[in-house]
């Protein structure tokens, strides 16, 4: 176990200020609600609180009465917020909706090579035959979670078997660190940046497996998340900046220290349970809370990045907003510090 120094009613009181601001940001049903949203459902797993919850019933009701949009994988993160949902009022109209993400994913979504899913933001063909690591929050870990809630091997097979190619395709063996995307089309990695983000979507979902699959060790595909999850861990902690954070582009000491990324991969941390890592988080925690406004602002967030074609693509994505992948990682690691 990590043995970590913290004030749990500073944290709690901090989780209160960022659940209320990114509560109060007019969030879409799409992806960066999806991360919003989950970092909110969280924050009220472990605190309790019901007014994050009644919150989160009265947006999703009036969403769905206004009307929902076209599934895409993006917009599949907000099942997330669904589940919980669903398992706190019992309410069957959040379950119709999650198991409609659940089908569109299983026989709609546009798939390639193994039956991996295609990373898409709109109806469209967007990124033919492309893996981004986006995808594993968005879908691979959102269908994980269904079918461990409902024993339903089919979902847990697909949820795994995407992990498995994603580690495949993603991950530098040489180094530990993923890329951002592989493109199947040209067998190639495009611009090829280790993205602190990206790693923060393949180390946080990673590290999700083990609390939801009781019985991980039977399943194959786990023991290359396990090992892909030791070995990046293992090489993330190395390019840690002394401010306790990672950078938008990991090994390139000239790109700025971006907080999203940062939150997933402590949480990440935090998860896996290392106490080797203990240090890490610890320096981690204190960079984080500095990153936090007084109105509950999770600051030095990268905008929504692409694929970049280049190191200045990805160094000149803004970092200026308020954005709701940075409230929802930033929540997640929060309230993982005091579970």
């Amino acid at each position: 176990m990590l043995q970590l120094d913290y004030d749990k009613e500073l944290i709690l009181s901090v989780i209160d200020k960022v659940t209320k601001k990114t509560l109060a940001m007019d969030l879409t049903w799409d992806w960066p609600c999806g991360v919003a949203y989950y970092g909110v459902s969280r924050a009220y797993k472990v605190t309790g609180n019901k007014e994050y919850l009644d919150t989160l019933i009265r947006w999703a009701d009036e969403y769905i009465e206004l009307g929902l949009p076209t599934w895409t994988v993006n917009t599949c993160a907000m099942g997330h917020m669904l589940i919980t949902l669903y398992e706190e009022t019992g309410n069957q109209k959040y379950w119709d909706i999650v198991m409609s993400k659940v089908d569109y994913l299983q026989n709609s979504a546009l798939r390639f090579g193994d039956n991996v899913l295609q990373h898409t933001v709109s109806a469209n063909n967007d990124f033919p035959e492309q893996a981004w690591a986006d995808t594993l929050f968005m879908a691979a870990f959102f269908l994980l979670r269904v079918g461990s809630k409902l024993k339903d091997q089919t979902l847990i097979n697909d949820a795994l078997n995407n992990y498995y190619w994603h580690i495949k395709y993603l991950q530098n063996p040489s180094t530990g660190f993923w890329y951002h995307g592989y493109n199947n089309v040209k067998q190639d990695h495009m611009s090829g940046f280790y993205w602190g983000r990206a790693n923060a979507w393949g180390a946080y979902t990673m590290s999700q497996v083990k609390p939801l699959l009781h019985d991980w060790y039977l399943y194959p595909q786990c023991m290359d998340i396990e090992c892909s999850l030791r070995d990046q861990l293992a090489a993330l902690k190395l390019v840690q900046t002394e401010n306790g954070l990672w950078r938008t582009v990991l090994n390139d000491e000239g790109s700025y220290e971006e907080v999203s990324a940062s939150a997933g991969i402590a949480a990440a941390m935090v998860n896996n349970g290392n106490p080797l890592h203990t240090k890490y988080v610890q320096k981690a925690l204190k960079g984080i809370l500095e990153n936090i406004s007084e109105d509950g602002r999770v600051l030095n967030v990268s905008g929504g990045t692409a694929v970049m074609k280049d190191r200045e693509g990805y160094c000149n994505i803004p970092k200026d907003w308020i954005q709701g992948w940075g409230q929802g990682l930033a929540l997640a690691f929060l309230s993982d510090m005091i579970q």
